[in-house]
C-alpha cells in the first residue's frame, strides 16, 4: 500500500474522529444541539466562564469524559487486536484471546457481589477487574511456557481454556449472589459500559494507550517480519521469543487496564483491524495508528448511539458492539481483495 494513500487516510480517519467526538457529545438522555457544545467547549478551552452551567455540566462534566474515554478504550482494544493478530497469526484471534476479560469478569464479581468494598464504588470494582485481568494473563503465560514456549497455537489453546474457566467462575459468582442489584450489575458490566467515565478515569488508560502504541511502533519492523512466521522472522534477525514475551506482557497490561475502566466490549479488537487493513495495508507503521483511529471513530459512535436507542436508559455498549461487529466481520471477510496479512 502506497505511502500517499496513507498520508491520505490516516488525516481524513483523525478529522472524522474530532467530528465524531464533538457530536456525539450532543447525544443523551438530554440532547445538546451541536453549537451549544462547541460553545462550551470554546469557553472551556480558552478559559472563559460558562454562560449556562446547564449545559456546562452535561457536557463538560459527563459527556466529554465519556466521549474521550470511548475514543482511548476504543483505540487501544483495536491497536491490541492487531497486534495479538500477529502475535498468534491468526486472523480470528481478538484482544480477549488470553483470557483477560474473563480474568477481569472473575474480579469484578467477586468485588460486586461480596460488598466488602462498596464504599470504594467504581475504583474498586476496576482494581479487582484489573487484578483479575493480570491473574488470567500469568496464568496462561506461565502454563504457556511450562508446556514448550509461546508458540502460537498453544497460547490460543491455553487462553481459549482458561478463559472459559474464569468465565464460568464468574457466572457461578453471579448465581449465587443474594443481591439481584449487583448480580445484575455484573452483567452489565460484563457486556461493556463506559457510564461511569469522569475525569479522574482517563489518564491511566490514556497513558498506556500512549505508551503502547509507541511501543509497537517503534517495533513495527519486527511486527511485520513476525507476521510472516516465526522461521522467516529469525532468518532476519528478529529475536522471536523475546519479542514473543515482550508482546504478550504489553497487550496483558493494556488490555487488563481497558478492561478494567470498561468492562468486556467485544468485537472492537476483531473488526476494527481487518477494516484497517483494508484503508492501509498490513505493513504496522500505517496499520497500528490506523486502527487506532477506526476504534476510536467506531466505539465513540457506538457509544453515543447506547445512549439515544432506548432513551432514558441505556444498552450496554458491548450488546451493540457485537449486534454491528458480526455482521461487519462477515462483509469484510467476503471481500475478494482482502488477504489477512497481505496487501
Amino acid at each position: 500500500m502506497s505511502r500517499a494513500r496513507t498520508s491520505v487516510v490516516l488525516p481524513v480517519l483523525g478529522g472524522l474522529l474530532v467530528i465524531a467526538m464533538v457530536v456525539a457529545t450532543g447525544f443523551g438522555a438530554e440532547i445538546v444541539p451541536v453549537p451549544a457544545v462547541i460553545e462550551v467547549l470554546h469557553r472551556r478551552i480558552v478559559g472563559l466562564a460558562p454562560n449556562d452551567l446547564g449545559p456546562d455540566t452535561i457536557v463538560w462534566q459527563l459527556r466529554v469524559p465519556r466521549t474521550v474515554l470511548a475514543a482511548i478504550v476504543g483505540a487501544g482494544l483495536a491497536v491490541a487486536g492487531a497486534a495479538m493478530q500477529t502475535l498468534v497469526r491468526n486472523p480470528l484471534a481478538d484482544p480477549y484471546l488470553l483470557g483477560v476479560s474473563s480474568g477481569a469478569g472473575v474480579g469484578a464479581a467477586a468485588v460486586i457481589t461480596s460488598g466488602l468494598f462498596a464504599g470504594a464504588g467504581l475504583w474498586a470494582l476496576s482494581a479487582g477487574a484489573l487484578a483479575g485481568a493480570l491473574t488470567a494473563a500469568a496464568a496462561v503465560f506461565l502454563i504457556a511456557i511450562a508446556q514448550g514456549g509461546l508458540t502460537p497455537l498453544r497460547l490460543v489453546l491455553t487462553g481459549t481454556v482458561l478463559g472459559s474457566a474464569f468465565a464460568a467462575l464468574s457466572s457461578y459468582m453471579i448465581f449465587r449472589s443474594s443481591d439481584p442489584a449487583a448480580a445484575q450489575s455484573v452483567l452489565f458490566w460484563l457486556l461493556g459500559s463506559l457510564s461511569g467515565a469522569d475525569w479522574t478515569r482517563i489518564p491511566l488508560p490514556a497513558c498506556v494507550v500512549g505508551a503502547s502504541l509507541l511501543a509497537l511502533l517503534i517495533a513495527a519492523n519486527w511486527l511485520d517480519a513476525l507476521n510472516l512466521g516465526a522461521d522467516a522472522a529469525a532468518s532476519v534477525g528478529v529475536p522471536v521469543r523475546e519479542l514473543r514475551i515482550a508482546l504478550f506482557v504489553l497487550l496483558a497490561v493494556l488490555v487488563g487496564v481497558l478492561v478494567a475502566v470498561s468492562g468486556g466490549i467485544g468485537f472492537v479488537g476483531l473488526v476494527v483491524p481487518h477494516a484497517a487493513r483494508l484503508l492501509v495495508g498490513p505493513r504496522h507503521r500505517a496499520l497500528l495508528p490506523a486502527s487506532a483511529l477506526c476504534g476510536a471513530v467506531f466505539l465513540v459512535i457506538a457509544d453515543a448511539a447506547t445512549r439515544v436507542l432506548v432513551r432514558p436508559t441505556e444498552i450496554p455498549v458491548g450488546v451493540l458492539t457485537g449486534l454491528i461487529g458480526a455482521p461487519a466481520f462477515l462483509i469484510l471477510m467476503g471481500r475478494r481483495r482482502y488477504r489477512f496479512g497481505a496487501a
